[in-house]
């Protein structure tokens, strides 16, 4: 039972790199990110390859509630306490050209994606929770969105008052993705799927290192969600977090017609799509011991409370990277660079965000100005938000030493119930045993092949996750995710 938009959308079989290649940019990541970069640079004539590890969409784009919104929960408010009010409008103006430039894009392509206007509302399910809103839509009017205060969206629940902005936009992000990929493809550009990129060697030209041959390009963009390479201290300023998604058939009635997020904790983000009622939140830190199966059961409650639900047809979750201060990285991977670029930090809202920093990276590599690329720029630095990357450094710490001195939590292998994974020790060491619902043992080092931290076991999904920088490993310890590109050792069970 995975996502709905991996289950309804085709899944595509492009061509794996064979060999060496020499093209004008590589783009590393086949999501909307990466897609949508790669598009715009091929408008402006360059030869660009795509290089994707799995299948266009099929990572986080494809896991998301795909809401394409400049109106995003509290944002405002937040991006405007932590880096000013110049910030937020220039936050704002950038994802209103995001929704219409995505939508345009759907449009210029015949995109067949499901693509609808709608609004969006950001809405106080308590009544503790409406002075956030109030303020939210103070610090969105400021920044330059049309926005209103109102009683209510259309939810089947009292609430305490909204603020609302028309004219947004919901699609299917996987079918809208692989538009984008099919329109990149041809004329000397290409898409490659199942090509893992394993490292950059920036020069001139830059060298793109995989298992099935090298790219080599005049500029590389790294739209990897989380920036991979060891370099440019993302891991100090980047907080991995996941969240969850339910799709549900309804017995009767029909599901909401706004796209809706509460204000306040727990998140609830809710949308339709046909038929179905798709519900999202019980967010957590990447790695954390509240990973469980009850993150999927409280938003089938919640759905089930409010709704006449016939049955839950999908359960999926994705992550999102969020920066220190709030703000997207996009622009130079390093100090000095000129030739390597990266698009990160999208807080859950990359629809919007990862279109307006494809058309900064469009701009940048084509020599152009772009009125918003100083205030996305990797290299900034917020005073305002000190005590946030303060505190990310603080948490890698605690988490790359304070699992090394953790005890285990089995004797052995032998104790672990199926189903379920636990930490057993391993000489010296330890090593993590998850036991299938068979009875097979599945043993890996605990040794994350990023940067080293201990993973942990995510019970909700069956993976080992890391919790310095979000990389997620399979049972067998293959990757389902990165920064990491090698998978966990395995270990005798």
């Amino acid at each position: 039972m995975g996502s709905l938009w991996l289950d309804t959308a085709p899944r595509t079989e492009r061509a794996q790199l064979a060999g060496d290649l020499q093209v004008d940019v590589a783009v590393l990541g086949g999501g909307v990110a990466g897609m949508t970069v790669a598009l715009l640079l091929k408008r402006d004539g360059a030869r660009v390859a795509v290089v994707e590890a799995a299948h266009v969409g099929g990572g986080v784009t494809g896991c998301t509630t795909a809401k394409v919104s400049a109106l995003q929960a509290t944002i405002y408010s937040t991006i405007r306490k932590r880096n000013g009010e110049q910030a937020a409008a220039a936050y704002g103006e950038a994802s209103l050209a995001g929704v219409e430039r995505l939508a345009a894009l759907a449009a210029e392509q015949a995109i067949e994606c499901g693509l609808e206007r709608r609004a969006a509302y950001t809405y106080a399910a308590e009544d503790s929770e409406r002075s956030a809103v109030e303020r939210e839509a103070q610090a969105a009017a400021g920044a330059g969105l049309a926005v209103e205060l109102v009683d209510a969206p259309d939810l089947p629940y009292a609430v305490h008052g909204a603020v609302r902005l028309g004219d947004q936009v919901q699609i299917h992000p996987v079918r809208y993705v692989q538009g984008l990929a099919a329109a990149v493809d041809g004329g000397g550009s290409q898409v490659f799927e199942r090509t893992r990129a394993l490292a950059v060697d920036e020069g001139s030209p830059c060298r793109v290192r995989t298992a099935h041959g090298d790219v080599r390009a005049d500029h590389v963009v790294i739209a990897t969600h989380y920036p991979f390479l060891d370099r440019g201290l993302y891991f100090a300023r980047l907080k991995p977090q996941r969240s969850y998604c339910i799709a549900a058939r309804l017995a009767s009635g029909r599901p909401p017609r706004g796209m809706s997020i509460s204000a306040g904790s727990p998140t609830r983000s809710v949308r339709s799509h046909g038929e179905f009622l798709i519900v999202g939140g019980e967010g957590h830190s990447t790695g954390s011991g509240k990973a469980d199966r009850e993150r999927f059961a409280r938003l089938e409650a919640f759905a089930r409370r409010h709704w006449d639900v016939e049955a839950i047809t999908h359960r999926w979750s994705a992550q999102d990277p969020s920066p220190y201060d709030h703000l997207p990285v996009i622009g130079p991977y390093r100090p000095g660079s000129s030739r390597l670029w990266v698009t990160a930090g999208f807080m859950k809202w990359g629809f919007a965000s990862a279109t307006f920093a494809a058309m900064i990276l469009a701009d940048r590599i084509a020599g152009r100005d772009n009125p918003w690329a100083g205030v996305f720029g990797p290299t900034r630095l917020s005073l305002r938000s000190a005590h946030e990357l303060a505190a990310l450094g603080a948490k890698y710490a605690i988490d790359l030493v304070g699992d090394r001195i953790r005890p285990p939590r089995a004797p052995r292998a032998g104790a672990v119930p199926p189903g379920e994974a636990r930490v057993v020790p391993d000489g010296l060491g330890k090593k993590g045993v998850y036991r299938d619902e068979n009875g097979s043992l599945h043993a890996v080092s605990l040794r994350c092949t990023h940067m080293g931290c201990l993973v942990r076991f995510n019970a909700a999904e069956r993976s080992w996750d890391c919790p310095c920088h979000g990389s997620r490993f399979a049972v067998d310890g293959s990757v389902l995710e990165g920064p990491a590109v090698q998978p966990l050792e395995r270990r005798e069970p």
